[in-house]
C-alpha cells in the first residue's frame, strides 16, 4: 500500500462535473463533495463558472473548466473568447482540447499555434492541453505532448472523458517522457478507485481527472482507518 495520505491525493485531484444532463441541483450536489473531500479543484462546465466560484468562495477548492470541449474543432479564435470569458467568470484553470483531427493530420504548425493562443489568453494561469489518447497512436500522442509543450502548456492531459476511451498507465508514462520536467501530466477518464488512481501517480501523473472523487478518497480513508484500528489494537495487547 501506497504511503500517501487522503490530504496529499485530495490534493492531486479535479473533481469533474461536466456531463451535459446534469441540472443545477447535480451540480450542487458535486460541489458539495468537492469541498467535503478537499480535492484541489473543480472542472467544471463553463456556464457553471459563477456559480462554482460562488459556492466554493469560503472553501480551498479552486474551479477550473473547460475549452474547446469536447471535441476540440472550434476555432482559435472561440477557444480564445471562451478562455477570456471563463477567466471574467472566475476561473483559473483552463483545460482544452487539441484540435485532434488537425493532430492526427500532420498540421503541427496549426495545433502548437492552437494552444499557444490559449495559453496567451489564460495570462499565466495553469492551462491543461486534452489529447484524448482514444483515438490517437503512440506517435501522435507523443507529438502532441510535445507541442503543447511547446506552446507553453502547464499540463497534457489524457482525456476528455466523452470519446469512449481514458488513461491507461501505458500513455500517462509514454506522456511523462514525452515532455520535460517543467511540463507535467493529468491523467483523466476511467479513473475510478484508489488503485487506478495510485497506478497514474506511479506513472507519472500529477493531477487526476476524475468524478469517484468521494469513492477513491473513501478507499483510502477506510485503509487508513482499517490500520489505526489494527494499530490500536496491537498496542494494547503489550
Amino acid at each position: 500500500m501506497s504511503q500517501i495520505t487522503e490530504a496529499q491525493l485530495a490534493a492531486t485531484i479535479d473533481h469533474a462535473i461536466l456531463k451535459p444532463e446534469f441540472t443545477r441541483d447535480d451540480v450542487d450536489e458535486q460541489l458539495a463533495i468537492a469541498r467535503e473531500w478537499n480535492v484541489f479543484s473543480v472542472c467544471v462546465r463553463p456556464s457553471d463558472i459563477a456559480h462554482a466560484v460562488e459556492v466554493l468562495t469560503d472553501s480551498d477548492v479552486a474551479v477550473g473548466t473547460v475549452i474547446g470541449f469536447p471535441h476540440g474543432t472550434t476555432s482559435t479564435a472561440a477557444k480564445v473568447a471562451e478562455t477570456r470569458q471563463a477567466a471574467q467568470d472566475g476561473a483559473s484553470e483552463f483545460d482544452m482540447v487539441i484540435n485532434i483531427g488537425a493532430l492526427r493530420s500532420g498540421f503541427d504548425d496549426v495545433v502548437r499555434d492552437d494552444i499557444r493562443a490559449v495559453v496567451a489568453a489564460a495570462d499565466g494561469a495553469v492551462t491543461k492541453v486534452i489529447l484524448e489518447v482514444s483515438l490517437l497512436n503512440d506517435e501522435q500522442i507523443e507529438r502532441g505532448s510535445r507541442l503543447a509543450e511547446e506552446a507553453g502548456a502547464t499540463f497534457v492531459k489524457t482525456s476528455t472523458g466523452f470519446a469512449g476511451g481514458g488513461a491507461t498507465v501505458d500513455t500517462v508514462r509514454l506522456m511523462r517522457r514525452s515532455v520535460g520536467p517543467q511540463t507535467q501530466v493529468k491523467a483523466s477518464g476511467g479513473v475510478r478507485s484508489l488503485q487506478d488512481a495510485l497506478a497514474m501517480l506511479e506513472a507519472g501523473a500529477t493531477r487526476l481527472g476524475t468524478s469517484g472523487s468521494a469513492t477513491i478518497l473513501g478507499e483510502l480513508r477506510a485503509i487508513e482507518a482499517g490500520e489505526s484500528a489494527s494499530g490500536a489494537v496491537d498496542e494494547s495487547s503489550y
